[in-house]
């Protein structure tokens, strides 16, 4: 079992702080796997009691383990992202385009090590099947709801975009059912209301989606499909949005793969439509 699917078993039963642990080591994993625990601890503010306590918990015998894990995990993989980071560092003083381009470039290159054909097919089958979806973000991930709340509507899908606080949330999923599903958006922390909202469509056995940052794998509780994958930036940085808009339009796209006539239909019918309203 890897690393990430340990965190994800145990995500209900992380503390606070060892939820910050696992978002250094998802947001930099090769630092980690080249430092100790006490270099871990201290990224954060905890003792180093405390890693050697998540290692436990994941289910390794000790910290040391728990790093060999992660540099068999991380560390071959991200050559490929190294190398690209190296190459445009040497050229990094054409200024800021050129470090931001690099940076976008490295987390993308990286995004495969996070988001398989296979978990982006499985989520999109599941949106497929629903009759409505629930779209729900919180700041900048706004940006992201809107784009995939517009993107499932030209597909011909029913949507309803949650806003709002406590009662209006509550007011909007009364109807919610096991024939629908929610996507949710989380990238620096969980936002609030959150678990209200993955809990009520556990109740009511609805699909859930999570498109998250390094925090992902420490939601609580766990969404049914969870596409994440670390944004560009350091957490304690500017971050942007482009590796979980990849994510979105990959979503879309793979929705639109496995059922193409009945999208490429819908996008037909809405390009007489705006003919028509134009």
């Amino acid at each position: 079992m890897s690393v990430l699917e340990r965190v994800k078993e145990a995500a209900e039963t992380l503390t606070p702080a060892e939820q910050q642990l696992i978002k250094q080591v998802i947001a930099s994993p090769r630092d980690i796997a080249l430092g100790t625990a006490s270099g871990l601890a201290q990224r954060i503010g905890v003792h180093e009691a405390t890693a050697s306590r998540l290692a436990k918990k994941l289910g390794y015998a000790n910290y040391a383990e728990f790093r060999a894990a992660i540099q068999e995990e991380f560390i071959v993989r991200t050559d490929p992202a190294t190398r690209v980071r190296n190459t445009l560092q040497q050229t990094s003083e054409a200024g800021l385009i050129t470090d931001l381009v690099s940076r976008e470039i490295e987390a993308l290159a990286g995004l495969q090590r996070y988001v398989d054909d296979a978990k982006l097919h499985a989520a999109a089958q599941a949106l497929l099947k629903a009759r409505r979806i629930y779209v729900f973000a919180r700041g900048n991930a706004e940006a992201l709801a809107v784009l995939i709340d517009r993107r499932l509507r030209r597909m011909g899908r029913d949507t309803i975009m949650l806003a709002g606080e406590g009662r209006d949330l509550a007011e909007q999923v009364l109807g919610m059912d096991g024939d629908d599903a929610i996507v949710a958006f989380a990238f620096r922390r969980q936002p609030t209301h959150y678990a209200a909202l993955l809990n009520h469509a556990r109740a009511k056995q609805a699909t859930s989606v999570v498109i998250s940052g390094s925090v992902g794998p420490s939601l609580v509780p766990a969404a049914e499909h969870l596409l994440f994958a670390p944004r560009t930036g350091s957490q304690d940085a500017f971050q942007t949005l482009t590796v979980p808009m990849a994510i979105c339009n990959a979503l879309v796209l793979a929705m639109a793969t496995q059922d193409p006539d009945a999208s490429l239909q819908y996008l037909e019918t809405l390009g007489q439509l705006i003919d028509a309203f134009n």
